[in-house]
Parts: C-alpha cells; sequence; structure tokens
C-alpha cells in the first residue's frame, strides 16, 4: 500500500493551501466545522465528524444567483457563477455520499444547476476513513461504513506513522502528482463498526402514510428546523430577490436554505397550507429521505451520520422512528 508521512502530508496540505482554498475540520470558537484554512496547522485532529457536512461548500446556506439592474426600460441581468478552485480536506464517507445524493438531483437531473455543478466540478475530495463509528452514526444500516471510498477523489486511512493512501478517480491521482508516498506492505486497518439496524423496505412506505404514529411523534416536535440544516442531503431552498441599494433600480436574486419543517413552507397565495399540522410536515420529512427521493432520484436521501439526532433539541431520533417502522412491518 502507498503510504504519506503525516510530515509529508502536512507540507503537502500547505502547498495545496498556497494554491487554491483548502477547507478541513477546524475549531471555531470551541465548535469543529469544515472551514477554510491557511495551513495544515490549522487543522483539527482526532475527530469523528464536524458539526455541519461539505455540503454548505456546494449549496451555500445563502447565494447571490444573479443582480439586476433597471435603466430606463432596459433590465439587465447579470449571473454570479462561482470561481475558483476548492480543496477539501478530511472529509468523512458519509458526507462524501451526501454529495452524491445531492448530484442525482442537481447534476443528473435535466437541466443541472449550473452553481452546484459548477462547485463539483472545481472541487477535489480528500476522504479521511473513520477509525470508529461515533455514538449516533448508522451508516452501515443504510449501506455504509466508516472506510466507504466510493465518493472520494482520494481515500486516507491512518496507519503507524502516516496515512494510506488510495487514489480514487482521475482527479484524484492529478492532485497526488509530486507527492512523496511510500510503499508498504501489510492491510489497511479494520474500522470498529456498530451494529446495523433493520430498515424498512420501499414498498411498506405507503402503507404508512396515514398511521397515527405520525402525529404522536410530532407532539414533540418545535418546527425548529435545525434537523434540515444540519443534514448532508437536505435540499430544498427559497428564492428572493432584495434590493442592493435604497432609491436604485439594483436588486440581487439570492437563494436560501428552506425546509420542510417549516410552518410555511407549503403555503400558497391566498392562505391555504396542505401541510398545516406538525404531524404531516414530519411525516414528509421521513418520506421524502427513504420513499419520496429514492423513487424519483435513485438513493436514499440520508446517509446515516446522525446529525439530526445530535441537533435536535426534543429527541426525535430518526433511528428511533425507523426501528418503530420496521417492528411494525415485521
Amino acid at each position: 500500500m502507498d503510504v504519506i508521512t503525516s510530515g509529508a502530508l502536512a507540507s503537502w496540505l500547505d502547498r495545496l493551501a498556497a494554491e487554491s482554498t483548502l477547507i478541513a475540520p477546524r475549531s471555531v470558537e470551541g465548535v469543529l466545522l469544515y472551514r477554510p484554512v491557511t495551513s495544515s496547522a490549522d487543522i483539527a485532529r482526532d475527530f469523528t465528524r464536524p458539526v455541519l457536512s461539505i455540503k454548505e461548500f456546494f449549496f451555500p446556506a445563502t447565494e447571490r444567483l444573479l443582480t439586476i439592474e433597471k435603466t430606463g426600460q432596459t433590465i439587465t441581468l447579470q449571473q454570479t457563477l462561482p470561481e475558483g478552485k476548492q480543496v477539501i480536506f478530511g472529509v468523512r464517507p458519509c458526507d462524501a455520499r451526501g454529495m452524491k445524493v445531492m448530484d442525482a438531483l442537481f447534476i443528473e437531473t435535466s437541466p443541472a444547476d449550473t452553481y452546484y455543478a459548477s462547485r463539483r466540478e472545481n472541487t477535489t475530495l480528500i476522504g479521511l476513513a473513520c477509525k470508529e463509528m461515533g455514538e449516533s452514526c448508522f451508516c452501515t444500516s443504510i449501506g455504509g461504513t466508516p472506510d466507504d471510498h466510493r465518493d472520494m477523489d482520494i481515500m486516507l486511512t491512518e496507519v503507524e506513522g502516516g496515512y494510506a493512501v488510495q487514489a480514487v478517480t482521475s482527479k484524484g491521482k492529478a492532485l497526488l502528482e509530486g507527492v512523496p508516498l511510500q510503499e508498504r506492505p501489510g492491510h489497511l486497518p479494520k474500522q470498529v463498526i456498530t451494529a446495523s439496524f433493520p430498515f424498512p423496505e420501499t414498498a411498506y412506505w405507503p402503507l404508512r402514510f396515514n398511521d397515527a404514529y405520525w402525529e404522536q411523534m410530532s407532539e414533540r416536535c418545535l418546527s425548529c428546523r435545525i434537523c434540515a440544516y444540519v443534514c448532508p442531503t437536505c435540499r430544498c431552498f427559497d428564492i428572493r430577490d432584495e434590493p442592493l441599494a435604497v432609491g436604485k433600480d439594483q436588486y440581487e436574486r439570492i437563494r436560501c436554505w428552506d425546509s420542510c419543517a417549516g410552518e410555511a413552507y407549503r403555503r400558497i397565495a391566498g392562505g391555504h397550507n396542505p401541510r398545516a399540522a406538525k404531524g404531516q410536515r414530519l411525516r414528509n420529512r421521513f418520506f421524502c429521505k427513504f420513499y419520496y427521493y429514492p423513487q424519483q432520484y435513485g438513493p436514499l436521501a440520508c446517509t446515516g451520520c446522525g446529525r439530526c439526532v445530535d441537533a435536535c433539541p426534543v429527541n426525535i431520533d430518526i433511528t428511533e422512528v425507523m426501528s418503530h417502522l420496521a417492528e411494525v412491518e415485521a
């Protein structure tokens, strides 16, 4: 196997930071997040996963799509496409899987989303295998593993004195050119894997649409939407035009994250809301991830990262919901 020493890795990351935007896990006021770094010294070590996924570097929480300017009877639209290359280091398999899920909608469905597709094309993912699964992680229950390299460009696995290196894509091979690697005998270490639990079959979901369980579970829900904001695959958004300057006919069209858990998400002109009840909105979140999205686009819209479990202030646990439905199915 090819191995890069810890010192060589630091030097390589320093070079990448000088040549492009390098994003990596770093501590921000005690909170672990993926953030731009200027050197390898800024990167956090020995972590399970950051609080937020890498999604925001492809699908920002708020982004300008274009500017609008009116001069007399002339209206000018100026698209603002993202520019520059970026490298994301320390990507966990669940987060890389999240981007694959997003690709199914934003790239593989015609027409492709220009903004998302541009960022994906200009980004290289350097993955880092998990040594063990966190307390709330359940990637193995949905087909993932802590060392899953499928959605990476480069995969690193910690070994004694450094990291085993696996170039997965041509983009990854290009990034590794000139990097000093050592050839060592041996095998990759085995990760500590938590036992998986069964998920309901796809065909089973329509049978549970009118189940009273959704209303019972929603009694806890605050409609705070944090589950969607920390999720690597939630992609609902709102678009609005905002003035750029007071007294001038200049505006910007911005896209912002939204969530089906929000009270006004489906409200239409005239005030009607087809999902006015919390139970209906909670049901939609689970149906979207495990039934609607797979039917429309292919992959499950969940990576098993467990962030929603950790973030929910009222302990609505996705694994609890799935286990309950699986038991009822049996």
